[in-house]
């Protein structure tokens, strides 16, 4: 049994964060410097640097500001922005959340709004302090993955003992989301074998072509430097690797950025935008698909890595998964679960998954992952465009 936050919507969070939400990258250092002294008290910075008009940005900015893991939010406006404030703190308050607008045109400028912001920020501290916790079920987690910093072993041993947990957590009626459609291609008829049924086997098809076609449009693939430099030859072998983290449980459906899962189950999460490129890459890094996962309801992320990263997440906790021996050896501080000493003929893929579900369940008790320990918050969000889910993508 876990201890969860209860929201005005039924769903629980297990953690209790205040959010700074700036609303332009005008309004992002009176955001920051709202935000800085508070960092290790739970108050997260989150925020859309554009000022043009993009659905998706307001929509990620309401589903974040929205999502359980979050008990109050401060929002940061200039005031002349595109990004609908009103509706973002319309939002925020239907899912009975404390909330603040402070508009830097009309609060006497920087020094005053930044004031005007920590005064609040100070109180809500002291509120959410007393927000009692309630019991919280494992069926009712959510959690979503990534990989990033790829290289050889990361199809060998991180990303294989993801797909262990999934399975096992997935046998508990939790709910699991996986993506990286780009880093799919190859693997797209493999995957539609599992589908739930043959329309969403089809719909997989069509998703991963999506990607494909986006990509060559682009002219570059999701094949990095560091991956060549890490062993990895071609896009379809990255893929195999990557494809190991969603496990061999049936997929009950698709999500798009935001999408909640109507059901328990087994999700892709479809991250490339739709239609013909707009707005550049689709996936600035892994920071902008991180928060895509925390948009669709994701209480955690579980990161492979067998490269090596350090960052973090703003909204949700991230658990690092480090495939490669050397790089643990490197970057122990910044890593939960070392997958390799699997490598290295020391334990064995169960063995690794077992400490890493049981590490899902400390950090979903409250124990803080390595990231959060470190005050890595990191938040990216950029323009995108998505069409509506087509018929069949979702179970019913």
């Amino acid at each position: 049994m876990l201890r969860g936050y209860l929201r005005k919507d039924g769903r629980k969070g297990i953690r209790n964060y205040t959010l700074v939400a700036y609303t332009v990258e005008c309004a992002h250092h009176v955001a920051r410097e709202i935000q800085y002294p508070f960092r290790d008290k739970g108050v997260h910075l989150i925020g859309f640097h554009g000022c043009a008009p993009n659905d998706y940005a307001n929509q990620m900015m309401q589903s974040l500001c929205t999502h359980p893991n979050v008990g109050a939010v401060l929002i940061v406006s200039l005031g002349c922005e595109n990004l609908n404030k009103e509706l973002l703190e319309e939002s925020i308050g239907k899912a009975g959340l404390p909330v603040k607008t402070i508009t830097i045109q009309k609060s006497k400028g920087s020094r005053t709004s930044i004031l005007l912001g920590q005064e609040w920020i100070q109180e809500q501290i002291e509120i959410l302090k007393e927000v009692p916790t309630v019991h919280m079920a494992v069926e009712e987690l959510v959690v979503g993955t990534i990989c990033g910093g790829s290289d050889a072993t990361s199809g060998i041993t991180a990303n294989p003992v993801i797909g262990k947990v999934f399975d096992s957590i997935l046998a508990q009626k939790a709910t699991a989301i996986f993506e990286e459609t780009g880093e799919l291609i190859g693997c797209e008829h493999i995957m539609a074998e599992r589908a739930s049924t043959p329309e969403l086997a089809e719909l997989l098809i069509k998703t991963v072509n999506k990607a494909k076609d986006y990509y060559l449009k682009m002219g570059f693939g999701s094949f990095s430097d560091g991956n060549a430099k890490g062993g990895l030859s071609t896009i379809e072998e990255k893929s195999m690797g990557a494809y190991s983290k969603s496990g061999n449980s049936k997929i009950d459906g698709i999500l798009k950025p935001t999408i909640q899962p109507t059901t328990k189950g087994l999700f892709l999460l479809d991250v490339v935008p739709d239609g013909d490129p707009l707005f550049g890459w689709p996936n600035a890094n892994d920071n902008a698909e991180i928060a895509e996962l925390i948009a669709c309801g994701s209480h955690l992320v579980l990161f492979s890595t067998g490269r090596g990263s350090v960052v973090g997440s703003a909204v949700a906790p991230v658990i690092k998964i480090c495939a490669n021996p050397e790089t643990y050896d490197n970057l122990s501080e910044d890593m939960d679960i070392n997958a390799g000493k699997i490598l290295n003929g020391d334990t064995t893929i169960e063995k690794v998954a077992k400490e890493l579900e049981d590490c899902i369940i400390d950090i979903a008790n409250g124990n803080l992952s390595k990231s959060e320990e470190l005050l890595h918050q990191e938040f990216q969000l950029a323009y995108k465009k998505f069409n509506k889910l087509e018929p069949g993508c979702l179970p019913g």
